[in-house]
């Protein structure tokens, strides 16, 4: 199964915080292996996220990078596909189809601010997730639904907490590795 590693692009201290969080809790859940910030350094991100994978399990990990152009060659140098998340870009269901059917790991990008030209450039492929404004959130959430084929939810995480499905209630089982 391909890896698929979120960038934050762009983050803002101060302004970006609890988006950039919703995004990387997101690429979590939905079975993304690792998170990578760019932008303002943000300790609080980071280790929100660690402490998250630690409670509820996963093998996800956040981390920082200063300088996103650098990280983006360095991994399509690795073999890795760009696919970036945008309004702008190739039909949704085809590139995501694509991708998919080509079984390489992929660095999605997802924007906070203005993303820079050069983000469109280096990227192999620019997804518009239709064409109106949206939430970055609600992108990647889609993105990775249709890359995974709902598989991402029969994912297994072994965390110190557990919710069970029940039709009315909430059942929480709570202890090491649930």
């Amino acid at each position: 199964m391909a890896k698929v590693c979120v960038l934050r692009l762009g983050h803002r201290v101060g302004r970006d915080q609890r988006t950039t969080t919703h995004v990387f809790l997101v690429a979590r859940a939905f079975g993304a292996d690792e998170g990578v910030l760019c932008g303002e350094e943000d300790s609080q991100v980071v280790e929100g996220m660690r402490r998250v994978c630690a409670k509820w399990g996963g093998k996800f990990s956040v981390s920082q990078e200063k300088n996103w152009k650098v990280f983006l060659k360095k991994r399509k140098a690795e073999g890795w596909v760009v696919a970036h998340l945008t309004m702008y870009g190739v039909d949704f269901e085809e590139g995501v189809k694509k991708l998919r059917e080509g079984r390489k790991n992929v660095v999605v990008v997802v924007g906070a601010g203005k993303v820079p030209k050069e983000a469109y450039h280096l990227a192999d492929m620019n997804l518009a997730v239709g064409n109106q404004p949206h939430s970055e959130v609600a992108a990647l959430a889609v993105f990775l639904d249709r890359f995974f084929c709902g598989r991402q939810f029969r994912k297994k995480f072994e965390g110190k907490v557990k919710i069970i499905p029940s039709p009315c209630g909430k059942i929480v089982v709570c202890g090491k590795n649930n």
